[in-house]
């Protein structure tokens, strides 16, 4: 529950309340009335913490201190998510060997930092009766990669695209972090 949606002290418009106590102590059901004293008497506010329950569960407790808790314990978790960005690299069929090295190179840098990567081919004009040889240009790039590469979407047309997905399988992206870090203590030793 967001911190926003809690009615607290006198926005609390029930009769009664089931009110807990700043040690957690159950207190029972108590009017809304007796309950704001209570919380006024120990310098606390009287919080809903569960507005669904019949009656409300009320709190009494400090609020800032416990908006402070509850904002930090988002920060913490967002802190643990890993985002993962999608990132998409383009060719034609035709494309020199030379090139396709490079992209792949880069392909592979993408996975490894743990990155899904979208490969797409691009026909142009009659290419487009040729679609065979953007699979092979697919197919090959994916023979470059190394094997800790997961193919999320097969290559598929797409109007006048042939795209796949890649994602670094599990253990892949941790590995190639862990790999470069010792390249660059090397470096600066």
């Amino acid at each position: 529950m967001a911190v926003k949606d809690l009615r607290t002290n006198s926005m609390i418009r029930v009769r009664e309340v089931r009110l807990v106590d700043d040690e957690g102590t159950q207190m029972g059901i108590v009017p809304t009335t007796e309950a704001l004293k209570l919380a006024e008497d120990r310098g606390l506010d009287l919080v809903e913490v569960a507005p669904q329950a019949r009656p409300p569960v009320c709190k009494l407790l400090d609020y800032g201190k416990y908006k402070f808790e509850l904002e930090k314990k988002n920060r913490e978790s967002k802190k643990k998510q890993k985002v993962v960005k999608m990132k998409e690299i383009r060719m034609q069929p035709k494309i020199e060997e030379h090139d396709m090295n490079f992209k792949s190179k880069h392909i592979q840098e993408f996975l490894n930092e743990g990155n899904k990567v979208k490969v797409t081919v691009r026909f142009r004009g009659r290419e487009l009766a040729h679609t065979d040889r953007g699979r092979m240009v697919l197919d090959r790039i994916l023979g470059m990669l190394d094997d800790g590469v997961v193919v999320d979407r097969p290559p598929a047309m797409e109007g006048r695209f042939m795209s796949m997905i890649l994602s670094p399988s599990k253990g892949s992206a941790k590995e190639g972090a862990s790999r470069d870090q010792p390249q660059a203590e090397e470096e600066n030793s």
